[in-house]
């Protein structure tokens, strides 16, 4: 009951006709329609006034739309005696007006979302060396800090502990941890690794790169150009088609009552009802292939797309690191599975981000991840447990036992965006596991499909270094890189773009900017990033990068649909219009076949629900 109360108070017009047309149809019932006549009629009439007077505020200020269509159709339908179709219209304009005043406060979202997860307090350390637990904001220049393990780095500091790891996929993009030592800049909204980190404060909470993230975002949707629907663009030159009609057979007939014949077949339907219906049925249809579009705006704009944009990490990537091979010793005694499973063995219980692709490769493999004991784990070093009882240990190459100049140990050659762990047995350098983010498969089919549907450009806007960006883009087939991006770069290179409309499609806070400031925002969402699925115009909801081109072709199809009803729509009440002029069609005759004109071109809207043969 609270929460209809709330939204009756928000959108009391909706409220209203819905209620006037319950009094209606419960007279209906009782068999006293004639009893509702009037009320409903002065109900759709001042529905009528209070849109010519909005319209005006608008017109003045240099917009224009459906309005000044549907208070001719309000008016027209009413001046016939069909003052339900009336309060049908009526219902589509509050209802229109309500779902846009909702879409709105997407923004607000967006940014309580980013501010939700934004780092509320810190350890700041007093003079007497206690760690101090105080508000984020309280943290000023100089101040030092310490960042527990998993904690979210609080502002934008120095490094002071010699050696430590961050996760900094939220801010760059970056899958792997960094290493970080002493002297070291890093970021607000990272991710302390395992071990405990000294810093000192170089920016306030409120200048700190998190903060500079949620700004961006304010600002890319405050400064997002309206969109000119399609329906709107329609509107004005029907309507002065419509009164034009009806003004000649006046003038040539000296009947006025032709005026009013005219406009009942003038439907706006078409405009009102059936291109709305299209974009419903292409949206419901992307529903249908996990994509979730937020508006049938954002159809238009597909439709039109001539440049993708796309994220690296977790967007064309998986996002998280793979085993992608397993490297014995050359000559050792283990085999490639044995020395998988025995540190799958020993990192099963590591919170280590390398641990848990580890343990997935074995199991992926049908390996058995044996019991381990004595597990302990050295921050930034490794991991050293008996598994099996074997003496394993995990991690660094010094760590693992291998001796400086060791063949197979000290001198790797990784491929960029290539990791590393090392895996001594007993004592002894066993080899090494090589991880990687690696490309969807489906990555290059989309990059090809998108090419073929008509998109002239295709970019890669990456927080990674130019090396790993430039080995993604090959497999994928992208030729312009932008890597070393933070999220102000992405936004203003989708800025800059001369070739529009622009997509951009990401992940992860630190696209939530960009995503919010290209003309259709579409954010890879299965894995729960609230902040880049908020700041979208469409979300993905599995983890396949299918669903962007499957979208964009649902959309073209959508949009020439609706082109086609209210083409149909239009052409046959041009039609009508020129025999009810010419006095052959009475008003209440017309009024029939304008419904008969609304079913055909609704009817015709609903092939958007359906995908094309050929595309089958």
């Amino acid at each position: 009951m609270r929460k209809m109360l709330v939204a009756v108070r928000a959108y009391p017009w909706v409220a209203a006709t819905l209620a006037v047309a319950m009094v209606g149809l419960a007279l209906l019932a009782l068999g006293r329609g004639e009893y509702g006549r009037w009320p409903l009629t002065a109900f759709v009439l001042v529905v009528a006034v209070n849109q010519l007077v909005g319209m005006i505020r608008e017109f003045a200020a240099g917009e224009y739309g459906l309005d000044i269509l549907a208070i001719l159709a309000i008016v027209s339908t009413a001046a016939v005696g069909d003052y339900w179709a009336s309060l049908i219209v009526v219902l589509m304009i509050t209802g229109g007006e309500a779902l846009e005043d909702f879409a709105s406060h997407r923004a607000n979202r967006t940014l309580t979302s980013l501010l939700e997860r934004a780092p509320s307090r810190a350890h700041r350390v007093a003079a007497s060396g206690v760690a101090q637990i105080v508000a984020a904001s309280d943290v000023a220049v100089g101040d030092e800090l310490v960042v527990l393990p998993g904690e979210i780095v609080p502002v934008d500091g120095t490094v002071l502990s010699n050696n430590g790891s961050i996760d900094e996929a939220s801010l760059t993009g970056e899958p792997m941890p960094v290493s970080v030592g002493a002297g070291d800049q890093i970021m607000s909204g990272a991710v302390n690794g395992a071990a405990a980190l000294r810093l000192r404060a170089t920016r306030v909470a409120a200048e700190s790169q998190y903060q500079r993230i949620v700004d961006l975002v304010r600002e890319a949707q405050a400064s997002k150009a309206p969109m000119v629907r399609l329906a709107n663009k329609v509107a004005v030159p029907f309507t002065a088609v419509a009164l034009v009609i009806a003004g000649v057979a006046w003038v040539v007939s000296g009947d006025p009552a032709r005026i009013a014949q005219v406009l009942v077949v003038a439907t706006p339907c078409p405009l009102l009802i059936a291109a709305p219906v299209a974009f419903l049925a292409g949206m419901s249809r992307a529903a249908r292939v996990q994509v979730v579009v937020k508006g049938g705006g954002v159809l238009e704009i597909l439709a039109r797309l001539r440049t993708a944009a796309f994220d690296k990490t977790g967007t064309l990537t998986h996002g998280h690191p793979q085993v992608v091979a397993v490297h014995p010793q050359d000559d050792g005694p283990h085999c490639a599975d044995e020395l998988l499973a025995l540190a799958a063995g020993a990192e099963q219980f590591s919170g280590h981000v390398m641990a848990g692709p580890i343990v997935a490769a074995a199991q992926g493999r049908g390996l058995a991840v044996r019991a381990s004991s004595g597990v302990v784990e050295q921050a930034g070093h490794g991991v050293a447990a008996q598994v099996s009882g074997r003496a394993v240990r995990v991690g660094r190459r010094a760590f693992a036992g291998a001796a400086d100049g060791e063949a197979g140990a000290s001198s790797l050659h990784l491929p960029a965006g290539r990791l590393a762990v090392h895996v001594g047995i007993d004592g002894k350098y066993a080899g090494w596991i090589e991880l990687a983010d690696e490309v969807r498969a489906e990555a290059a089919g989309v990059i090809a499909e998108l090419r073929g549907g008509g998109v002239e450009h295709v970019m890669m806007l990456t927080g990674d270094g130019a090396a790993t960006a430039r080995v993604i883009a090959d497999a994928v087939g992208i030729d312009d890189i932008r890597a070393g991006l933070l999220p102000a770069d992405k936004v203003d290179a989708v800025r800059g773009e001369s070739r529009r409309p622009v997509m951009m499609v990401g992940d992860g806070i630190n696209d939530a900017p960009v995503l919010a400031a290209a003309d259709v925002g579409v954010a890879m969402g299965a894995a729960g990033a609230t902040a880049a699925s908020d700041s979208a115009d469409a979300v993905i909801m599995v983890d396949s990068l299918a669903g962007v081109a499957r979208l964009v072709t649902i959309a073209r199809q959508t949009v020439r649909v609706a082109k086609q009803s209210i083409g149909i729509g239009i052409g046959l009440s041009v039609v009508l219009m020129l025999v009810a002029g010419a006095g052959a069609i009475p008003a209440v005759v017309g009024a029939a076949l304008q419904e008969l004109v609304d079913l055909t071109s609704i009817l015709w809207a609903l092939r958007a629900l359906r995908a094309p043969r050929a595309s089958r």
